[in-house]
């Protein structure tokens, strides 16, 4: 997914703000599923994130055009690992690996559930 850098995204320096990373990446997650016009989430279940692992490599500014990868790194039965990488060019800006869980509302409380076998089939594409 290609995303531009724009001013909201930036310090008053022009550089992009850490925690925009993280949200660069969870936009890229969830447009792969909007493309195939399905939603993060079913019914009162939705993928919640459990942990996650970065890598600040070097700097993204204002006005660059960033591309976001996404690869399925391990798919189990109520939970996935996915590995996002942040590029201007070529030139390796953010790692992250984060753990997913399907978590399923229960009252006030989430349970961990099952990863419908729809929802596995379409993520097991980018593994």
């Amino acid at each position: 997914m290609k995303i531009r850098v724009y001013y909201k995204d930036t310090d008053c320096g022009g550089i992009v703000y850490h925690a925009r990373y993280l949200d660069f990446c969870e936009m890229a997650r969830s447009d792969l599923f909007f493309q195939r016009g399905m939603k993060p989430y079913v019914g009162e279940c939705h993928f919640a994130l459990k942990s996650i692992k970065c890598d600040f490599v070097s700097v993204a500014r204002l006005g660059d055009l960033l591309e976001v990868s996404t690869k399925i790194k391990h798919l189990k039965n109520a939970s996935f690992v996915v590995e996002h990488e942040i590029k201007r060019d070529e030139t390796l800006i953010f790692t992250m690996e984060a753990t997913l869980v399907f978590l399923c509302q229960e009252g006030k409380i989430g349970k961990i559930g099952k990863i419908p076998p729809a929802y596995r089939e379409f993520l097991e594409e980018f593994c």
